[in-house]
């Protein structure tokens, strides 16, 4: 992966993890639920060559400290400004979130606009849950906090891939089940809360005076292509990119592609 700081800094009292390369732009790449900033392995490098790249690990998952029975989505997008700030990153960055990730892009953007130079959407929504949806997350709380994150990851891995993923590299999706499996559970209760009380993002797209770039795989089971075209319709400088291959964990499953769409929008945004 080259050359790569790793460095804790002291966000909202809390010690949250910062893995950032390369020289260029800053890009902020904000990794999904119950994830860290690992899931970002087939970007790291390659975007490096041309971003400053800055990948953290969320409060609650990979190496950052957890706290709180709630983590709302705004607090994680005031936690990214301020780490922005501990870093003395002052010129616009460009987001990139997948799927809570992209929850999280949204009150950045409301809260921290003239931080962004452009937004780049993984497989995500701009809808809030439905009310079956959140009851479900907040049961998923009260269970992760009994019983441990392992039910979780089995429930999500076949959601997350291709069928063709799980079949022919499961150390693919062996590698992403020990991720889920090492996060804390207080950290994943928070999440699923904070994700369940989510406010419905629909009624900002048309405010989103950034360029942005909409990325879906062909076979998101989460997110599908219809709702995630549809989003980015109504985002008004949105290019919106289909990857073939891919289920909801396109960075992971089709790096490739997915890069060259990435670097294709840092060069022209």
């Amino acid at each position: 992966m080259g050359s790569w700081d790793v460095g804790t800094w002291k966000i909202g009292g809390l010690k949250l993890q910062l893995t950032e390369g390369g020289d260029g732009p800053p890009l902020l790449l904000v990794h999904g639920f119950p994830l860290d900033h690992t899931m970002w392995a087939g970007q790291l490098a390659e975007l490096a060559r041309q971003a400053r790249v800055l990948a953290p690990d969320l409060r609650g998952f990979g190496h950052s400290e957890a706290e709180g029975e709630i983590v709302r989505m705004e607090q994680y997008a005031d936690d990214l400004a301020a780490m922005l700030d501990a870093r003395g990153i002052r010129e616009p960055v460009v987001f990139c979130g997948l799927s809570m990730g992209g929850y999280i892009a949204w009150p950045f953007f409301r809260r921290h606009r003239p931080r962004l130079r452009g937004l780049i959407l993984c497989d995500t929504r701009a809808a809030a849950d439905t009310e079956m949806a959140a009851r479900a997350r907040l049961a998923n709380a009260q269970r992760v906090l009994a019983e441990g994150v392992g039910f979780l990851a089995e429930a999500m891995l076949e959601k997350l891939f291709t069928a063709e993923t799980v079949e022919r590299r499961p150390e693919l999706v062996e590698a992403t089940r020990r991720v889920i499996v090492a996060a804390s559970p207080q950290g994943v209760a928070a999440a699923l809360r904070g994700m369940a009380a989510r406010p419905d993002a629909s009624a900002w797209l048309p405010e989103i005076d950034l360029p942005t770039l909409v990325i879906c795989g062909r076979e998101d089971a989460i997110t599908s292509v219809e709702e995630m075209r549809g989003m980015a319709a109504r985002l008004p400088q949105a290019r919106f990119v289909e990857i073939a291959g891919a289920g909801h964990m396109s960075p992971l499953e089709q790096p490739q592609r997915v890069n060259e769409a990435i670097a294709e929008f840092l060069r022209e945004s």
